[in-house]
């Protein structure tokens, strides 16, 4: 194992103040050399994007790297990157527009294990245009969401599939490259929400299929923004709402407004040190092969990290496991026999163990899971996580339950 956390956690301010961080699947900590790059940009001369001035300059400059960096993070082309506020903006943006040639006879599917930011916006123009949406069903006993499940609702009125790269709740991966493939040859789109997956593992969205990749830096080190990567030629074929003075150009007919040029260095100095988890070769390798080595890397730490704290909360009687995929990100959701969600994420938090509770959006899932809109309390690891995180959280669970 080449991947070092105390090395990690060394660059992450917030850790210092003694907090157990379980909700990486809402939310990141930062790196002090991302919060320090978005300080620079703000302490910097900018203005809107041109070629004239230094500030000039220097905005369009922090646009292109941020392509670049997010490019590279998921394997795609610079010129099909688009930030903006959210994914969940984004993608109501991308539901709008395509919507557009819509209308009664074709079909969208869409997921119970989904994020609401991957079923309401297809689900909402779906009935503003007479599209009919399929819905996809996984099983709630285990998690899966199998790839039959999803393309058995497939058909020449199919116009597009949102699948998550991972649930959010749960943390189910299902097979979205299978799923890509199987759409090859359909006239589907295939939209896939990678937010939580992104942070996780090493992501190629040409080799999944998806002719959408959905991702939030803020999930992975970096600051509030949303990502949606395509291909330029697909974008280039959509025509969103726009103001009219506004560029024709791809890909910023799709971002509406001026860009928060100091987020968006963050993007890439997030990025950056993803691509450093795993140090060295620096001069050897590309940033999108350091990205493939580091992210590897890191998948096989949180993978041992995770069966140790699903070791430890199977080892409490009374704790109650919600999720079995075989392929799955570092996340447990759980409940305790006798004391509501709350009152848990509660009581974690009094011993600074941050593991929050609810649905976290995931309403569909929650709900077929039979757990309502309360949900169950959810820890979530990230690139910091270490071993006595794990244990502090197992050891806090123990003294809730009564164990």
């Amino acid at each position: 194992m080449t991947y070092d956390v105390d090395r990690v956690r060394a660059r992450i301010p917030a850790l210092a103040d003694g907090t157990a961080y379980f909700d990486g699947p809402g939310g990141t900590q930062m790196p002090d050399v991302v919060a320090d790059v978005i300080a620079e940009a703000l302490k910097a001369g900018i203005a809107n994007r041109g070629s004239v001035t230094a500030a000039e300059r220097r905005a369009e400059d922090i646009v292109v790297a941020a392509r670049m960096a997010g490019a590279d993070l998921v394997g795609a082309d610079p010129q099909g990157i688009v930030f903006g506020r959210s994914m969940t903006e984004l993608t109501f943006e991308m539901a709008r527009t395509l919507a557009q040639d819509w209308g009664p006879g074709d079909e969208v599917i869409v997921t119970r294990l989904d994020h609401d930011a991957n079923i309401r916006p297809w689900v909402t123009y779906a009935e503003r245009t007479g599209a009919t949406v399929r819905w996809a069903e996984f099983d709630p006993r285990t998690g899966i969401l199998t790839v039959d499940d999803v393309l058995q609702h497939v058909t020449d009125s199919t116009r597009v599939v949102a699948v998550t790269g991972a649930s959010n709740l749960l943390g189910t991966r299902p097979d979205v490259a299978a799923i890509g493939a199987a759409l090859a040859d359909s006239p589907a789109l295939f939209y896939v929400d990678g937010v939580h997956l992104t942070a996780h593992a090493p992501i190629d969205m040409r080799a999944i299929g998806a002719d959408f990749y959905a991702c939030s830096p803020y999930k992975f080190l970096g600051p509030h923004l949303g990502m949606v990567a395509a291909s330029p030629a697909l974008l280039e074929s959509m025509h969103p709402d726009k103001l009219r003075p506004s560029t024709e150009q791809v890909p910023e007919r799709f971002e509406l407004g001026t860009l928060p040029y100091e987020l968006l260095a963050g993007v890439t100095a997030a990025i950056d040190f993803l691509a450093d988890l795993t140090p060295g070769d620096e001069l050897t390798m590309t940033r999108r092969q350091r990205l493939v080595r580091s992210l590897t890397d890191l998948e096989a730490y949180e993978d041992a990290l995770r069966d140790r704290l699903r070791s430890g909360l199977k080892s409490i009687p009374g704790v109650h496991l919600h999720g079995h995929a075989p392929l799955r990100t570092p996340t447990e959701l759980f409940s305790v026999d006798g004391v509501p969600a709350a009152d848990v994420y509660r009581a974690l938090a009094e011993r600074r163990v941050n593991a929050p509770a609810g649905s976290f959006y995931a309403l569909e899932a929650s709900e077929w899971l039979g757990l309502g809109s309360q949900g169950a309390v959810r820890a979530g690891l990230a690139p910091y996580t270490n071993g006595d995180d794990v244990d502090r959280l197992v050891a806090g669970v123990a003294e809730v339950s009564g164990s």
